[in-house]
């Protein structure tokens, strides 16, 4: 099993879950972070910091938001591995919660 990004983090970005994983599984993209499941450990300790709450174990995705799993796996090998956070985008306040984002990630 593996923990997933949802859609709540295109345009927040919030990042409090990178300094927790102990394995370094997030890859950061423009706008959007993505977790490696071949690197997740499923310890749990990103889903509890994401404070928009965009992080889900993949056996509790919400409806709608299957497509995530793949984009996760997908992303995870095209961007980067992050390791240490960066501050949140300027707005990225007026997004959180803001639905049907997926037209906005940049990859």
């Amino acid at each position: 099993m593996t923990f997933i990004v949802l859609e709540n983090c295109i345009k927040c970005k919030y990042m409090d879950c990178v300094d927790v994983c102990p394995v370094d599984c997030f890859h950061e993209g423009p706008n959007f972070l993505v977790i490696d499941p071949e690197e997740c450990i499923d310890c749990t300790l990103c889903e509890p910091e994401c404070p928009i709450e965009a992080i889900v174990s993949e056996d509790d995705i919400p409806e709608g938001q299957e497509k995530f799993l793949e984009l996760n796996e997908e992303l995870s090998q095209q961007w980067p591995v992050i390791t240490a956070s960066k501050p949140a985008p300027d707005d990225a306040a007026e997004w959180e919660g803001v639905p049907d984002k997926l037209q906005y990630l940049e990859r």
